[in-house]
């Protein structure tokens, strides 16, 4: 694609990293037919190559307006486009770029700055998180069933094996799913203590940062991310194999730290090295023997929803299928099993008519092979789909745990 990005911004990193993106689209429309967004509306600018050129006209001089905000909004996030271009354009990566540009340009009202301001400043802090989250629990007989859905029930963790002195291997506790879901780490933890490994956490480590970044709080995301890498450092250089992420869309982030932080003197380094040991957790087990964990499947029909940031972020395909299959479960089939459940971060919140859509096809698509439940991998998936099945969500570890 041919560009003629202004002066002003080809000055800057974030200018001609766009730049570049954008010449290695050729606009073929190959994006268009597995975008969520594009296929419940039918407009060619909610897909992805229309949003490359909205993009693309800023770049080059073009004022945005709300209309233009909008439609980049609406943009899931899910990176379908990226598994299915033939180019290999990082999308993502531009519409990070494009929403930031607009942002500040455009003025949002104030009930969507409210909106953002209010989960910027919530859900990346557990401290501040967790009242909230026990506070539903006590009135949720008392609230409407569309909103009781979404408070999360409780999971107790159970006991978490003491280190033994073994081969180590970090974790990310993070935000919502160290409140939401803490049984996720604990059983990641008893999973790898009976494969003879020790899983421990950094205190000071918390939100992975996505969530302020893709908020377009980006000093703040950066600064999240930034802390985390001071928490690991210490056990990073005393000989800790590897950062397992067990939430598969921190996991993307957290890979993607060597980028983010690139121009960063202070961090570069350490951030590459950082992103270099960040494993999803099926990357981990899929080598690895299993057999001190049984069969704990025996049969059992299980739907499994592989996230966006899963098999589109990071790439990963199939692996927590094989693992599963291997351990005794029987997977259901799930038709178009590329296509978003409409979690996407806090996209439930800021485009719930379009999230709610996407809800409501994903379950209907996971129930069909007539499962006994449904396991995913990454905790605003979770939670999303128990919002609207009728069957047990899970993550995928707890299966392995014996859940």
């Amino acid at each position: 694609m041919q560009t003629q990005i202004l002066a002003q911004f080809l000055a800057t990193p974030a200018g001609r990293e766009a730049d570049a993106i954008l010449r290695s689209c050729v606009h073929c429309g190959f994006c268009t037919a597995t975008c969520p967004t594009y296929q419940l509306l039918g407009d060619e600018l909610d897909g992805p190559r229309g949003r490359i050129y909205q993009i693309k006209q800023v770049l080059e001089g073009q004022t945005p307006t709300r209309i233009t905000q909008g439609h980049l909004d609406r943009c899931l996030g899910c990176r379908s486009c990226e598994t299915t271009c033939p180019s290999g354009v990082r999308y993502a990566r531009l519409a990070d770029i494009g929403r930031h540009l607009v942002d500040e340009r455009v003025a949002r009202p104030w009930t969507q700055r409210l909106l953002r301001t209010a989960l910027v400043g919530l859900v990346p802090h557990p401290a501040r998180l967790a009242p909230l989250v026990r506070l539903g629990r006590l009135v949720r007989p008392l609230l409407p069933a569309a909103l009781a859905a979404k408070v999360p029930r409780p999971r107790p963790a159970g006991d978490w094996p003491a280190p033994q002195g073994r081969r180590r291997v970090l974790a990310l506790a993070g935000c919502v799913q160290a409140i939401a879901t803490p049984l996720t780490n604990a059983a990641a933890a008893r999973v790898l203590d009976r494969l003879g490994l020790d899983l421990i956490e950094a205190p000071q480590a918390g939100c992975c940062g996505a969530l302020a970044y893709h908020l377009g709080a980006q000093a703040q995301g950066l600064d999240a991310m930034r802390r985390n890498i001071d928490a690991w450092w210490p056990a990073i250089e005393s000989g800790c194999e590897a950062i397992l992420i067990t939430a598969s869309a921190c996991a993307a982030t957290v890979k993607d730290y060597g980028d983010l932080l690139r121009d960063d003197p202070a961090y570069a380094e350490r951030a590459a090295r950082v992103a270099s040991l960040a494993r999803d957790p099926t990357e981990w087990l899929s080598a690895a023997d299993l057999s001190p964990l049984g069969t704990p499947g025996r049969g059992r029909r299980i739907a499994f929803h592989a996230p966006c940031s899963l098999q589109h972020g990071q790439q990963i395909k199939g692996l927590a299928e094989s693992i599963l299959t291997r351990l005794g479960f029987v997977l259901t089939p799930v038709p178009d099993p590329h296509l978003c459940c409409g979690s996407a971060g806090t996209y439930s919140l800021t485009q719930p008519v379009l999230s709610r859509q996407l809800q409501a096809n994903k379950v209907a698509a996971l129930e069909s092979g007539a499962p006994e439940l449904i396991a995913t991998a990454n905790i605003g998936c979770q939670l999303h789909l128990e919002a609207g099945s009728r069957l047990p969500v899970v993550h995928w570890l707890e299966l392995l745990d014996g859940g």
